[in-house]
Order: C-alpha cells, then sequence, then structure tokens
C-alpha cells in the first residue's frame, strides 16, 4: 500500500501568516503611542568616521603645502628654523603657504574608520562569554565528577558549591565577587566579571555532567575495568565520550544562557552589549532601534552557537 506524504505548504503558510501578523502587532503598537523610527541614527554606534586633530607644536609659518590626492603635506617652519611635518586630509586643511601659526593651532584633521560603542559592547561581550565559558566548564566538569566521586570529602565539598551557587542570583554574586572578594584581594572588574559568571556557569554544567555519567550503564564501567582499565582510564575513554552525547543538548543551552547573563556585569560598570545600547539611547534617543539591534546581535551570537551543536550533535548520533 502506497502511503501519500502529507502536504506541508498549509503548515508553513501559516507560520508566516503568524509572523506577519507579530510584525503588524508591532508596527501598530508604535503607531498608537505616535513613534518614530530613526534608523539612519543607528549605523554610527556600529562604526564611524574618527577624525583626528594635528596641530602646530609652536610658533612659525606654513612653509608648503604638498597635495597628493586624499593626503596633504603640510610643512611648519618655526622660529628657531626647526620644520615640522604634518599629514592631514587634503580637504580638511585649515591653512595657506605663508600663514602665520601659533603653538596649538588646528592645521588640519586626519580621517579613519573606528568601531562604535555597540561594536565595543559585542566585542566585550563576545570574549566575556568565551573565556567564561571555558573556565566554567573546566569547573564544571571537576565538580561534576567531585558529585560522584567515592571521596566523602570531594562530595561535599562539591555538593556545597553547587547547591549555594544555584540558590542565589547571579547578580548577587557578581556584587559579592566585585564589592566583596574583589575589594579584599584588589581584583580588576573584569576578573570579578569573569570569576562570577564561570563559578555560576560551573554549577549548572557540574549538574549536567553529573547527570550524564549517571546515565550511562554501570556495566559500561565494569566492561573497563575487566579489559585492564583503572578508574581514571575507563572514566576517561569509556564513560565520558558515551555521557557527552547526552549533555550535549543541555551544555548548548547553557552556553547560550550565558551569553545572556553576560549583560548582568553591567552593573559593575563593564562596558559590554546591553550597557553600550543603554547608553547609545542616551545620545540618539532611538529607544526601539537601539534595542532591537542589541536584540538581533545576541541572536547572532546564539542562533550559529545552537546550530553548531545540532549538527555536532547529529554527527555524534551517526556515530554510534
Amino acid at each position: 500500500m502506497i502511503k501519500h506524504k502529507k502536504a506541508q505548504w498549509p503548515w508553513h503558510a501559516l507560520t508566516a501568516l503568524v509572523l506577519v501578523g507579530l510584525a503588524c502587532s508591532l508596527y501598530f503598537a508604535t503607531s498608537r503611542i505616535a513613534y518614530e523610527w530613526h534608523w539612519n541614527r543607528v549605523p554610527q554606534y556600529f562604526v564611524f568616521q574618527a577624525q583626528e586633530p594635528q596641530r602646530a607644536e609652536g610658533y612659525g609659518t606654513v612653509q608648503s603645502i604638498a597635495v597628493a590626492g586624499d593626503t596633504a603635506r603640510v610643512t611648519l617652519l618655526d622660529e628657531d628654523g626647526a620644520t615640522q611635518v604634518l599629514q592631514v586630509d587634503s580637504n580638511s586643511v585649515l591653512l595657506e603657504e605663508g600663514d602665520d601659526v601659533s603653538e596649538g593651532d588646528l592645521v588640519g584633521v586626519t580621517r579613519h574608520w573606528a568601531a562604535g560603542p555597540i561594536a565595543w559592547g559585542l566585542w566585550t561581550t563576545l570574549w566575556l562569554s568565551v573565556v567564561s565559558g571555558l573556565f566554567g566548564l573546566l569547573i564544571g566538569l571537576a565538580a561534576g565528577l567531585a558529585r560522584i566521586s567515592a571521596n566523602p570529602t570531594l562530595r561535599h565539598l562539591s555538593t556545597v558549591y553547587v547547591e549555594l551557587v544555584r540558590g542565589t542570583p547571579l547578580l548577587v554574586q557578581i556584587f559579592i565577587f566585585y564589592f566583596f572578594i574583589g575589594t579584599v584581594l584588589n581584583l580588576s572588574r573584569e576578573f570579578a566579571g569573569v570569576a562570577a559568571l564561570a563559578l555560576f556557569t560551573g554549577a549548572y554544567v557540574a549538574e549536567i555532567v553529573r547527570s550524564g555519567v549517571q546515565s550511562i550503564a554501570r556495566g559500561q564501567g565494569e566492561a573497563a575495568r575487566s579489559l585492564g582499565l583503572n578508574a581514571g582510564q575507563s572514566m576517561r575513554h569509556v564513560i565520558l565520550p558515551q555521557a557527552f552525547k547526552r549533555v550535549l543538548p543541555p551544555l548548548a543551552g547553557q552556553f547560550i544562557s550565558l551569553v545572556k547573563d553576560t549583560s548582568l556585569v553591567s552593573v559593575i560598570a563593564i562596558t559590554e552589549l546591553t550597557k553600550s545600547g543603554r547608553e547609545a539611547i542616551t545620545t540618539s534617543f532611538s529607544t526601539f532601534e537601539i534595542w532591537f539591534c542589541v536584540a538581533g546581535l545576541y541572536l547572532l551570537i546564539n542562533l550559529p552557537l545552537s546550530h553548531f551543536a545540532s549538527r555536532l550533535e547529529r554527527r555524534l548520533a551517526q556515530s554510534d
């Protein structure tokens, strides 16, 4: 009997209809509050053309101005006969040959493209996430294995750590690290922020690792022992590779959550993506535009991470 494949296009059409409805709802919501969109104000917070002023260092005259394309070479001759050569943009030269100049006078400017505050905030969020994620993974792996250790001290200390961190808000932990531990040990705000995020992530990773290891049948370890492997070797070569395949989805979810949790370090004056967005709003008065851009950048980080974890999970499943 031939089975006919059920058409999927009605469901795709329904999905598109829902998305269009959400977009229309957003449009009507902004119309009701008479909000005017100004997307042209946003690009300057990603990249802008910076100007660096070039000034005279002493009293003298303009000896020569040599223009070559977009660049002008201005030579100044001071009262002692010494020369000062400045490279400026040709359309920014404010003097002519023979003009007198004083110390500090503006001769022209050099222009170059520079990253805006939101771009710098995105970079800060990225390195905070990567560094905290790596340390959190190491801490979580050690604490997770300690949770199932036969040593009562290791088991009890790891349990205290996990329950203490998971039972208190991350914001409170950041304050404790920066204002208490950071003050006592003279830590920078960046170090305190990374430490708080890493320990917070490590506590959740520890529980993920513990549950993944315990989900492997006990016979796997016994079989490894019968082949002559000790406890450490059987864990490293037999148990952990199998457990990794099972804990990959929750690990990916935890690291995605970590990227969003980096927004909390703004309370200790670290200018990450969210704080950069708030500062941009105060000067641009484009609230919705900036927040939509910030949300889009978080998606730009997290969607590839989620896609990579899904592909890796499928590849590991095929290798079984």
